[in-house]
């Protein structure tokens, strides 16, 4: 059985995502973190015009209607500003590598949104899938005095974890 083309695309836009963590962390320190946001988010947008140009020959109006441009607004100014912001924010005072395991749970947020929300499908292993990724984050995220310095608190564990509410 062949894999599609969008298997390996999810796969790869999953990649980028995950590596730009550990990249950032790298960065915080040349630059503000509202900059960095920024930089990395019109990064994002400025690709996926052209690749919409080039699969669109030109540009074609998006046939949204007056009440979700509300929403769409909503979701640039969450998604697209605020949560990069507290992202980058949250990355100032943590190791990237946990940054990255945390950003996790960004994928059980949306799937329990879905479920709860547009009432989604829940497949059991799915269901599954999300609380190994819960227990990885509360492993992650355990107060250091009680593992004898494993793991994460504070003032950053809250930034991430409202950025994470956030987009």
């Amino acid at each position: 059985m062949k894999t599609p083309l969008a298997v390996w695309l999810a796969l790869l836009a999953a990649a980028l995502f995950g590596g730009s963590t550990p990249f950032v962390k790298l960065l915080i320190g040349e630059t503000s973190p509202l900059v960095l946001a920024g930089l990395l988010y019109l990064g994002s947008g400025l690709g996926l015009a052209v690749i919409r140009l080039w699969r669109d020959r030109g540009w074609q109006s998006s046939g949204l209607s007056g009440k979700e441009w509300f929403w769409f607004a909503g979701a640039i100014g969450f998604g697209g500003v605020i949560a990069p912001f507290l992202l980058v924010l949250g990355l100032t005072s943590t190791g990237a590598g946990t940054a990255s395991l945390l950003l996790n749970l960004e994928a059980v947020l949306t799937a329990a949104m879905a479920w709860v929300v547009f009432k989604e499908h829940a497949d059991r292993r799915i269901v599954a899938g999300m609380a190994l990724i819960v227990a990885g984050g509360v492993a992650l995220s355990w107060p250091s005095g009680a593992t004898g310095g494993f793991g994460c608190s504070g003032t950053e564990n809250r930034v991430r974890y409202l950025s994470l509410i956030i987009e």
